[in-house]
């Protein structure tokens, strides 16, 4: 897909993999797996573009079939590929998803995957200085240090050129402890406009229990808007002039996996299209819950028209 004239209003930087999502076993007992896209920073695009955003990716793909299969994704769900770098020296990275009564867990393949290799070199500066929003996640900077560097690389861009930024902590303790997961996610939200951490990642990296001192927490580190992400229990909204719980959308859920990610691009979607930041997170708890209803990072997000129908917009 060649980049829309006017570029992308939100440009999400992070790790795409494919996935194989473990299903129910079937009558003759063989465990089967369905094949689908994950990554949760391509999930948070593909929401963000279903929710009608202007979106591209910067990230980097392998000459493979799972980076092929990204590409025909993305070009189907409408976000741009113009800042996707090809390469053949990596491949692109893979991941199951299985499920038990404590909920989903996930087996990743990505050792020096193309994306993790990715450099602050490689970065599209123009496409960033021209977008409104760059998106990031503690994985985007988890995968390995030259993918670190790059995120702050691409944070320094948007900040220099008035690009707001968003950053979902994401924290996952397969790819580093936490004290040293804390002090990287901090010192970059400390930049960033939007801070979107999920309740136990903040309980991990921090320590704090209570949520009002979560909200507190992120806001004293330098973010306008803190929206903390609370499963269940819905998300608490708050910046300096006041705080508003939002409780979650009734559903019942078959798998959760990248629930996180639809919030986060249903929530920047809206902002993008000028939705107050309480319509923006009540639009986002209502997508999560959707997503929820269905297998796969991806198949189940749902579409703006799906959303507005069920809070009968």
């Amino acid at each position: 897909m060649t980049a829309d004239p006017g570029g992308a209003d939100l440009l999400c930087m992070g790790e795409p993999m494919l996935e194989f999502n473990q299903l129910p076993r079937g009558p003759d007992g063989v465990q089967q797996y369905l094949q689908g896209h994950g990554g949760d920073t391509s999930n948070t695009a593909i929401a963000a573009a279903r929710q009608g955003a202007r979106v591209g990716m910067i990230t980097a793909l392998g000459h493979d079939m799972p980076g092929d299969s990204f590409m025909d994704l993305w070009q189907r769900e409408g976000v741009d590929t113009s800042t996707v770098r090809r390469t053949d020296r990596f491949q692109t990275g893979v991941y199951f998803v299985t499920h038990d009564e404590q909920g989903h867990h996930f087996l990743h393949y990505r050792g020096n995957s193309a994306a993790a290799m990715y450099a602050a070199t490689d970065l599209p500066v123009e496409a960033i200085a021209s977008a409104r929003m760059l998106y990031v996640s503690g994985i985007s900077q988890g995968i390995s240090t030259t993918a670190c560097d790059a995120v702050f690389a691409a944070i320094d861009v948007a900040v220099r050129h008035g690009v707001k930024v968003a950053y979902d902590t994401n924290y996952r303790p397969r790819l580093w402890p936490p004290a040293r997961a804390a002090a990287v996610m901090h010192a970059a939200m400390a930049r960033v406009e939007y801070a979107i951490p999920g309740l136990e990642d903040v309980r991990t990296l921090t320590g704090i229990e209570d949520p009002e001192a979560m909200l507190d927490f992120y806001l004293r580190l330098g973010s306008k808007v803190v929206l903390l992400k609370m499963g269940a229990d819905g998300a608490y909204l708050a910046t300096s002039e006041g705080r508003t719980r939002i409780p979650a959308y009734p559903v019942v859920p078959v798998d959760a996996t990248g629930a996180g990610d639809t919030f986060c691009g249903a929530f920047l979607a809206r902002v993008l299209a000028r939705d107050g930041l309480e319509a923006a997170a009540r639009y986002a708890v209502v997508a999560a819950g959707l997503k929820c209803t269905g297998y796969g990072a991806v198949e189940p997000i749902p579409h703006a028209s799906r959303v507005l129908k069920v809070m009968g917009a």
